[in-house]
């Protein structure tokens, strides 16, 4: 079940999340243009791999938000199990990408 409360974990640092993936979306551009200009494959892989690297890191700064901030509200509400299961269920799907 989702936490319903009106802040996250992240809420703090939501200009700095929002900053990154708005760089991380320029990238994306950057390698359609890559593929547009017909540039070599090695070249879009590389950018490709710095993008995942990105996204990895925004995913761990999640990870840990939620960790530090919801995980710690589930368990003063006696949900600690729950949260526990969730967290984990989101870090095995993290981990199963490629």
């Amino acid at each position: 079940m989702a936490n319903t409360t009106s802040t996250r974990g992240y809420s703090a640092d939501k200009n700095q999340l929002q900053a990154r993936l708005r760089r991380i979306e320029g990238q994306v551009r950057g390698i359609e243009r890559m593929v547009e200009d017909d540039r070599y494959c090695i070249d879009v892989l590389t950018q490709i791999s710095a993008i995942q690297a990105a996204l990895d890191k925004v995913a761990l700064g999640l990870l840990d938000g939620h960790a530090r901030h919801c995980m710690h509200e589930g368990a003063a509400e006696g949900r600690a199990e729950e949260m526990a299961t969730e967290m984990m269920a989101a870090v095995g799907r993290l981990m199963k990408r490629g």
